[in-house]
């Protein structure tokens, strides 16, 4: 399948290949380096160098793993690669490279082999006990069989041919300093409404910005909390530890890329890592899923519609805690997302199934690098506390809605006579003919229109807004009429690539006894 070759000075002759297992993964033949006594007699500071070169056809499995036999005695270990990149005829994917590395303790599926993935990010990286590239986990080089991790993301027509370099340095490890977190937990102000934006990048994976610049922009959008995101590496967990505050909680977790499919791990225990590496069809989603819970954290599908090779969500919603329905600037995708999620709320309630099961939706930037705007859109959670567990509580249980940016504030309320109203993510337990007043307090949304979606759809439209932005819309109804109430506040005329885009939405309301 591959025709692996070394330069003249590498001499690494013929190359064996083993598929490793149904989880579509291919394993080359062994880079050795020098032998134990050649390794131990190493000046400090030297070096040695081997390249694989090989080709790729279309076709080839998700992950190619090229064992590298590292000796005792390496200070450092830096990989650089290169893949050819041909043109393609319109509308055919072209190659696609991705890298990472496991250490000798192996590539199985949720082990502790692994020390770093940049996917497509970076050309070249470097570990060693005292550093590591971004995205990649400082430690010691250990002796055994490393494992160069590829993914070839897309391969055109033509396959794709690709060059790696390994480079060993000799020498006295470094000392490896032990991690440093944020805390769980910030000053906040007692059960408020907190902003949030848990889906972002730094330059930990594909992101061009540091955490620094991260949480300055945050501050700057009005966010009380963030998500530490990273496509598949928790390397960027111990680099916030210093740019928490009292008005800003840093949550840690993950995005993890699979082929089929993105899921947000929102706010798990610091160090969590979680594979990505399985397809729907390897039915093993729900094993990593718990694992997210086990360590403190929410299981999110991430733009669930998105268009990007393998971003469409096809694990189901099954282990879901929420589900980010908005991602970045409002486009025809997310609209796709509203409606798929307004979709499961109707049959949450169908059949007498008073919406038990529903799944609440979220809202986050996507945020990589500039213009991308931290905090557009955020999600604003009903918590006790500024705290992981209470951030965690409010969006599992639905006490949020999602805005466009810190100048959006909506209430929505539900109510029927005096002691008996129902907020966001409630429940007003009444009789099916109970008349129930249903409103809608706005500010910052000049010329937005609100909207009341039901199960049976939109079902009041309110006039426009005055130019202000704020006002107060109600509307009168009975649960027999509306299982459950969820406010839309729309742009009046186009605002981006949708007429009509989203300034904010907000988790229902239901209505009726369970």
């Amino acid at each position: 399948m591959c025709d692996d070759d070394a330069r003249p000075e590498s001499s690494l002759g013929r190359r064996t290949l083993f598929v490793t297992s149904a989880a579509a993964a291919l394993t080359l033949g062994s880079v050795s380096f020098a032998s134990a006594d050649d390794a131990a007699d190493a000046a400090d500071g030297s070096q040695e160098t081997r390249t694989l070169r090989g080709t790729l056809p279309t076709g080839s499995p998700d992950f190619v793993y090229a064992p590298v036999e590292v000796p005792a005695g390496v200070r450092e270990i830096k990989v650089a690669y290169t893949y050819d990149r041909p043109a393609v005829p319109a509308g055919t994917a072209g190659n696609a490279l991705d890298i990472g590395i496991f250490d000798e303790r192996g590539t199985d599926l949720g082990g502790r082999g692994f020390r770093g993935w940049s996917g497509g990010a970076r050309t070249e990286f470097f570990l060693r006990a005292d550093d590591a590239t971004p995205g990649y986990i400082p430690g010691p080089v250990r002796e055994g069989t490393w494992h160069i991790a590829l993914g070839p993301y897309t391969v055109a027509p033509q396959g794709l041919s690709y060059e790696i370099t390994v480079t060993l340095t000799y020498g006295e490890p470094g000392r490896t300093v032990p991690p440093k977190y944020p805390p769980s937990r910030a000053r906040g102000r007692g059960r408020a409404w907190y902003r949030g934006d848990c889906h972002l990048h730094s330059w930990y994976s594909d992101g061009r910005r540091t955490p620094a610049e991260i949480a300055a922009l945050a501050r700057a959008a009005g966010l009380d909390f963030i998500n530490s995101s990273e496509h598949n590496t928790h390397a960027a967990h111990p680099h916030w530890a210093d740019l928490a505050g009292d008005d800003l909680l840093i949550m840690l977790g993950e995005e993890i890329t699979t082929r089929n499919g993105h899921v947000v791990a929102l706010g798990t225990d610091p160090g969590t890592f979680v594979d990505w590496r399985y397809r729907a069809r390897d039915n093993r989603f729900g094993r990593f899923a718990r694992q997210i819970r086990r360590a403190g954290g929410l299981v999110v599908p991430a733009h669930p519609h998105a268009t990007c090779i393998g971003c469409n969500w096809k694990f189901g919603f099954g282990e879901a805690d929420a589900v980010e329905v908005w991602n970045g600037p409002y486009t025809p995708d997310d609209e796709v997302a509203l409606a798929d999620w307004d979709g499961m709320l109707v049959a949450s309630v169908r059949e007498g199934g008073g919406g038990r099961d529903w799944i609440p939706a979220m809202g986050s930037s996507d945020a990589h690098r500039d213009p991308d705007a931290v905090g557009s859109p955020q999600t604003v959670v009903l918590a006790d506390d500024l705290s992981r567990e209470a951030i965690q509580e409010g969006i599992r249980a639905g006490r949020s809605y999602v805005a466009e940016s810190k100048n959006v504030s909506v209430s929505f309320t539900a109510t029927a006579g005096p002691g008996r109203h129902a907020d966001i993510g409630g429940r007003l337990e009444v009789s099916p003919d109970t008349p129930v007043t249903v409103r809608a307090e706005v500010t910052g949304a000049p010329r937005c229109v609100v909207r009341f979606v039901t199960d049976q759809g939109v079902l009041f439209t309110g006039a426009p807004l005055p130019v202000a932005g704020a006002g107060v819309v109600e509307w009168r109804t009975t649960p027999s009429y509306a299982a459950y109430v969820r406010a839309e506040l729309r742009h009046e005329t186009a605002a981006g690539p949708l007429p009509g885009a989203l300034a904010a939405f907000t988790n229902p309301i239901f209505l009726g006894r369970r």
